[in-house]
C-alpha cells in the first residue's frame, strides 16, 4: 500500500514526455525523406532509407529491450534509452556537416534512434501503468501518454515543414532546430529520471526457473498471422504520409511547409481515431473494428488514387508565413489524410486479436510484436521502388495490398484454431 501513497507526478510527466518522443524522433523522418531525396538526389526508395533505418532497428533491440527490462528494471532502461536516443538524434544533426558523407551519417544516426524507440516504447507503458498503480489509473495513464503521443505526431512535419521552407533547396541543417529540442528533451529527462526513485516490479528476480514449454506464441496460427498483419499495419500507417508529402512536394508543387501541415492533418485524425476508439472500444470487438476501417480504408485509397487531380477541394493547413487558412488540393490528397481515422485504432485492434488465447505465452508474444515493426521501414522501400517505376499514385497498390490482408485477418487469420494448446500455468 505504501506504493500508493507515494507521489510519482514527476516522473509520470517523464514518461510523458518520452511517449511524446518517440513519435517526434520517429517522425522525423517523414520531412527528413523529403530532404534527402532533394539535397543529395536519390530515388524514391532511398530518401525511405533513414525510416527504413528507424524501424529496421526493432528487429535487433525487439527482445533484447524486454530482457533489459526484467534484468535491470525500469529506470536502467529508461536511462539507456535516453542517452541512446540523445546520441542517435546528434549524430543526425552531425550529419548536416558532413558535406558529401551526409548521407551515410545521417542514415546511421536513424539506426541508433531506433534503437532509443525500440527501448522507449518497451519501458514506457508499463512504467506508466506502474506509476499509476495499476487498474483503471494505470491505463487512464497509458491513454494519457498516447494522446501526446498523437499530439507530437501531429507537431513534427508541420514544425520541419515550417523549417524547411523550399523543398527543392532544403537541406539537412535546415531540420537542425527540431533535432536541438529533441536532444534537449531528451537531456532534461535523463537528469531529472537520473535523480529519482521508481518503483521496480521486475527489480526482484524470480527464483522459480524458467518452464521449458512444448509450444510457444509462434505455435498459434492466429498469432503467426497477427505478426504479418502488424508488420504490414506498421508499414501502411507510415506509407501513407510519407508518400503523400513526396507526392504534394514533388508532382503538385506545394510547399514543404504546407505539404508538412496536410500530413500533420493525417496525424491528428489518427489523434482522433483513438480518441473515438477508446470511447466505442467496449461496445464493439476488435474484429469489428478492424474489418470496418480496413475497408474504409480500402475505398479511401481507391477513391484517392482513381479520381481526377483536377477535383479539388480546401483543406486547413499552415502556410509559409505561419497563417492558418484554406489551401487548394487535389481531392486524393483529402483521401489520404482521412485514412489516419483509419489507421489509428489498428494497432491496439490487432494486438487484440493476435494474443487472444495466448495466455502464459502473451509476454513472449508482446516481444516478438515488437521486433515486427520493422515493417514500417521495410514496406516503404518497396513503395518507394513502385513509385520510381510507376510514380506515386500507383505506389499506394503497396497500401492498398496491406490494407486488403489487414482486412483478410480480421476476417478469417485471427480465428484461434489451436485452441487444444494448453495455455495455463
Amino acid at each position: 500500500m505504501e506504493q500508493h501513497k507515494k507521489n510519482y507526478t514527476l516522473p509520470i510527466i517523464m514518461m510523458f514526455a518520452l511517449f511524446a518522443m518517440i513519435s517526434f524522433v520517429t517522425g522525423l523522418a517523414n520531412p527528413m525523406g523529403v530532404i534527402l531525396k532533394n539535397q543529395f538526389a536519390v530515388p524514391n526508395w532511398m530518401s525511405q532509407l533513414g525510416n527504413a533505418a528507424n524501424f529496421i532497428a526493432y528487429a535487433f533491440m525487439g527482445l533484447p529491450a524486454g530482457l533489459m527490462l526484467q534484468r535491470i528494471g525500469y529506470k536502467k532502461t529508461a536511462l539507456a534509452a535516453v542517452a541512446v536516443g540523445f546520441v542517435g538524434v546528434g549524430i543526425q544533426y552531425l550529419s548536416s556537416l558532413a558535406g558529401e558523407s551526409g548521407f551515410a551519417v545521417y542514415l546511421a544516426g536513424a539506426f541508433v534512434s531506433g534503437f532509443s524507440m525500440c527501448m522507449l516504447n518497451t519501458v514506457v507503458n508499463p512504467m506508466l501503468n506502474t506509476l499509476g498503480g495499476g487498474g483503471k489509473r494505470g491505463n487512464q495513464l497509458i491513454q494519457f501518454g498516447g494522446t501526446l503521443n498523437s499530439l507530437s505526431a501531429t507537431i513534427v512535419p508541420v514544425l520541419v515543414g515550417y523549417l524547411m521552407g523550399n523543398a527543392a533547396s532544403a537541406t539537412i541543417g535546415d531540420a537542425a532546430p527540431a533535432m536541438f529540442i529533441a536532444m534537449g528533451i531528451f537531456a532534461v529527462v535523463f537528469v531529472v529520471l537520473l535523480s529519482m526513485r521508481i518503483p521496480e516490479p521486475y527489480g526482484v528476480t524470480s527464483e522459480k526457473k524458467a518452464e521449458r514449454n512444448e509450444h510457444s506464441a509462434m505455435s498459434f496460427r492466429h498469432f503467426v498471422l497477427g505478426t504479418i498483419a502488424i508488420f504490414v499495419y506498421v508499414g501502411v500507417e507510415v506509407g501513407i504520409p510519407n508518400f503523400m508529402n513526396l507526392y504534394a512536394t514533388s508532382d503538385l508543387g506545394i510547399s514543404a511547409t504546407v505539404a508538412g501541415a496536410l500530413v500533420g492533418t493525417y496525424w491528428f485524425l489518427m489523434l482522433v481515431g483513438r480518441f473515438a476508439g477508446g470511447m466505442i472500444g467496449a461496445k464493439f470487438s476488435s474484429r469489428a473494428m478492424i474489418t470496418t476501417v480496413a475497408s474504409l480504408g480500402i475505398v479511401l485509397i481507391l477513391l484517392a488514387v482513381l479520381l481526377p487531380r483536377d477535383i479539388m477541394v480546401s483543406m486547413p493547413v499552415f502556410r509559409e508565413d505561419i497563417s492558418f487558412g484554406l489551401f487548394e488540393v487535389p481531392i486524393g490528397v483529402m483521401f489520404f489524410v482521412l485514412c489516419g481515422l483509419c489507421t489509428s485504432v489498428m494497432w491496439g485492434g490487432i494486438f487484440n486479436m493476435a494474443v487472444e488465447g495466448l495466455g502464459k505465452y502473451t509476454s513472449a508474444a508482446s516481444g516478438i510484436f515488437m521486433m515486427m515493426v520493422c515493417g514500417g521501414g521495410i514496406l516503404p522501400l518497396v513503395q518507394g521502388v513502385v513509385a520510381d517505376s510507376a510514380g506515386y499514385l500507383t505506389s499506394y497498390l503497396v497500401v492498398l495490398a496491406g490494407l486488403a490482408y489487414i482486412l483478410y485477418y480480421a476476417l478469417f487469420g485471427s480465428k484461434n484454431v489451436n485452441r487444444d494448446i494448453p495455455v495455463n500455468d
